[in-house]
């Protein structure tokens, strides 16, 4: 039986507090909108167990022995269960064993709903995703959380291309199982009534081995092969939508993602110089000898990265804004676009659990991301 004494009212802004903790951080604001949304994805007792978990997966074993007692093992079950299918933690199986972790807002939570989300989560999880303290936390996250690798079209046979930057390795060499997803960013847009500028389809994110265990355990997305996988990604690559696999050698999940609806490319076109905060191996390099001007490139770029200068008009790429998307590749019709490797390459972790201490430890105090805000600010005034 639980003997926690905490408050119902205290419980949600101590989790706050420890959810803040964790490797991608959950600061509170002034409007307290963080725990309108705490109170729609946990009830108290639910939030008083959140409190004996970490970014690090824990098995049962280890959070009865955290919690000291306050639950028996059959009622931590069933609470960390319904957290589960709420979307509100998350949920790993290694060797037959139960493992379990909190999520941050974003990666987490917000996608956790698995392209699935009511009316009401959107409010209360927007008027959170819209402060500038959540903003400036997503920001100092370091690494990021997500990588853009190119579309496959756009890799020449002369680049030589690790395989976390190429999409077809990534699917083939995981274990699956593998599910795809309607993108949670187009069906909130569309719950707004506003249409997707890039493509008419949803089914676009991927879950791969126990990231898609988990989506399946909870009823969610449809399972596919590792054939039709590729051939949903490659459609995807050809509909215009930017490859955005999670941070790590052995990923598991695929974005696939439009300027339109996406909130981390939307964030993207924001800042002044959004390379700063985004991994990626390659940069796009027009040749102006034999560019013709026609801006197709311009209208397929999903982070505004290209524009049409001078006289006569020639493409122009800003490389503080290029992603390496390379979806201005195929796009050209005089091949005067491609993809040049990047002077740094930036080897991510193997695994996602390894990315996320990494982001542990690179974790900036409360001064440190003032400071990378207060840069933001004074090169957008230039």
């Amino acid at each position: 039986m639980r003997t926690c004494n905490v408050s119902d009212s205290s419980v949600y802004r101590l989790l706050q507090k420890h959810l803040d903790r964790q490797a991608v951080g959950f600061p509170a604001t002034r409007s307290g909108s963080e725990i309108r949304f705490l109170k729609r994805m946990f009830t108290p007792e639910e939030a008083g167990l959140a409190l004996h978990l970490s970014y690090r997966p824990s098995s049962l074993q280890a959070i009865m022995l955290t919690a000291s007692g306050e639950y028996t093992e059959e009622r931590t079950v069933q609470l960390l269960e319904s957290m589960l299918m709420k979307g509100a933690i998350g949920f790993k199986k290694r060797e037959n064993e139960d493992y379990w972790f909190v999520l941050p807002m974003v990666i987490g939570m917000f996608e956790a709903q698995d392209g699935y989300p009511t009316v009401d989560f959107l409010k209360d999880a927007g008027k959170y995703m819209s402060t500038i303290a959540f903003g400036k936390s997503i920001l100092a996250t370091e690494p990021s959380q997500m990588r853009t690798i190119p579309i496959n079209v756009s890799i020449s046979p002369e680049h030589t291309v690790a395989t976390y930057d190429q999409i077809n390795l990534l699917v083939e060499n995981s274990v699956g199982p593998f599910v795809v997803l309607p993108c949670i960013c187009r069906e909130s847009r569309a719950i707004q009534g506003e249409v997707c500028e890039v493509t008419s389809r949803t089914e676009t994110c991927f879950g791969m081995g126990s990231m898609a265990a988990m989506v399946l355990h909870r009823g969610h997305g449809r399972e596919v092969s590792r054939e039709e996988a590729l051939s949903i990604l490659k459609q995807n690559q050809d509909d215009g939508l930017v490859l955005q696999p999670s941070n790590a050698q052995q990923p598991e999940f695929i974005c696939s993602c439009c300027g339109c609806c996406c909130g981390m490319l939307k964030m993207q076109k924001m800042l002044p110089h959004p390379i700063d905060f985004w991994v990626t191996s390659f940069q796009a390099e027009v040749n102006s000898d034999i560019c013709t001007g026609c801006g197709l490139c311009v209208k397929r770029c999903q982070v505004d990265a290209v524009v049409l200068k001078g006289s006569p008009k020639k493409a122009v790429i800003v490389k503080t804004r290029c992603i390496g998307c390379g979806l201005c590749v195929p796009t050209c019709p005089a091949d005067a676009i491609r993809l040049i490797p990047k002077e740094h390459e930036t080897v991510p972790p193997m695994t996602e659990e390894e990315l996320n201490d990494t982001i542990m430890s690179n974790k900036k105090s409360a001064m440190g991301r003032f400071l990378m805000f207060l840069k933001i600010l004074l090169r957008m005034r230039k």
